[in-house]
């Protein structure tokens, strides 16, 4: 037996719940899940914070049109899914340049001296930056509460999350969509591809021209909180030129080597050399020194080339809808890439600017002489 839709979404992250939720109501969306729960693998390792400067001109787009939903989320949640944390880039004399590259066309930041930089996170090490800069509006966001509450307007508005749903074969038959799962087999004239790190393998199950997706390793631990200091209003700091960063993370400290090792599509883990060398350079530029680590993860950030979402239809295939390539702003961007994928799936005109979309769109990847923003 075959279970049909409108609209078929494999990935049951924050881009393909998002996506199907806003979809749903005007269309019949069915979510096929690989794992036994949504949420597993990208999204439910994420260390979320909203920053407004973050990434290229197309990204920092998307994040202007995702914060007014994470303030006022309407049916996704009852109140904001923000709170107050803050995000400072820290600079070593030979970083100095990086710092004003990334300050440049940046709204919302603040330079700062080394002994400001210090005043706020007082295990800074002296000498050891340069200069720094903080955006004070950075905030973090609850991604289980912002997940779960796109999961229950899916379901509100009708639509279905089949989980232990893993694509084994997807095949075209005439203007349909097959795919085939151990959960059954499901049929849809639209078929979205918001699988993540696995989205070129859906890619090529349908016979569809991959992406030059490429899944890279980010690895994270969890230290004690500095001994004698209250860090619960620390921002997120951070070198500016990524390698590494820190977060107060519920009374203890997140530390993150920002590695970006290309893998193959997995259930990722941490590697212990990446993870020590990591915590080795963060030791370089604060004053206490990692004794010990209480536990530690891994999750995938997938890009393509130019390090810009995919969001629209393949120019190879009819009905075959990309979201995918979020990188590492796949949670603060999915308020506004879930409404576009929704606008553009269901014929509407996109509330993101046209020049927008064009930067987003899957044809850019084969036509790379196409205008981007």
């Amino acid at each position: 037996m075959t279970e049909t839709a409108d609209i078929l979404v494999i990935g049951g992250g924050i881009a393909g719940i998002g996506a199907a939720a806003e979809m749903a109501g005007a269309a019949r969306v069915t979510v096929l899940e690989a794992e036994h729960a949504i949420g597993r693998h990208s999204t439910g390792r994420s260390a979320a914070i909203f920053i407004r400067n973050y990434g290229n001109a197309t990204l920092r787009a998307l994040n202007a049109a995702a914060a007014p939903v994470f303030d006022s989320p309407g049916e996704i949640a009852e109140e904001s899914l923000l709170s107050p944390r803050g995000e400072m880039l820290l600079a070593a004399e030979d970083e100095l340049a990086a710092l004003d590259d990334y300050l440049e066309g940046a709204e919302g930041m603040e330079r700062l001296t080394p002994e400001e930089a210090a005043a706020i996170v007082p295990i800074l090490r002296p000498g050891a930056i340069a200069a720094a800069a903080i955006e004070p509006d950075a905030q973090d966001i609850d991604v289980d509460r912002f997940l779960q509450g796109y999961a229950r307007l899916l379901k509100r508005r009708g639509g279905r999350i089949a989980t232990g749903a893993g694509v084994t074969a997807i095949a075209r038959v005439g203007s349909t969509w097959r795919v085939e799962t151990p959960a059954g087999a499901f049929a849809a004239p639209v078929l979205v591809n918001a699988a993540g790190a696995w989205a070129d393998d859906v890619a090529r199950l349908a016979g569809v021209r991959p992406a030059g997706l490429r899944p890279c390793r980010r690895s994270a631990a969890i230290l004690p909180a500095p001994e004698g200091h209250g860090i619960d209003r620390w921002p997120l700091f951070a070198s500016v030129t990524d390698a590494w960063y820190a977060k107060p993370e519920a009374g203890k400290l997140m530390v993150s080597p920002a590695d970006e090792d290309p893998v193959d599509p997995h259930d990722a883990w941490p590697e212990d050399m990446v993870l020590a060398e990591g915590l080795w350079r963060f030791e370089q530029a604060v004053t206490i020194e990692v004794t010990r680590v209480e536990r530690s993860w891994a999750g995938l950030r997938s890009f393509v080339p130019d390090r810009t979402p995919v969001a629209g239809f393949a120019p190879d295939a009819e009905g075959f809808f990309w979201l995918a390539g979020q990188g590492g702003y796949g949670i603060q961007t999915a308020p506004a890439l879930s409404r576009l994928a929704a606008d553009l799936v269901q014929g509407h005109a996109p509330v993101l600017a046209p020049e927008v979309v064009a930067a987003l769109a899957p044809d850019r990847l084969i036509s790379p002489e196409k205008a981007r923003i």
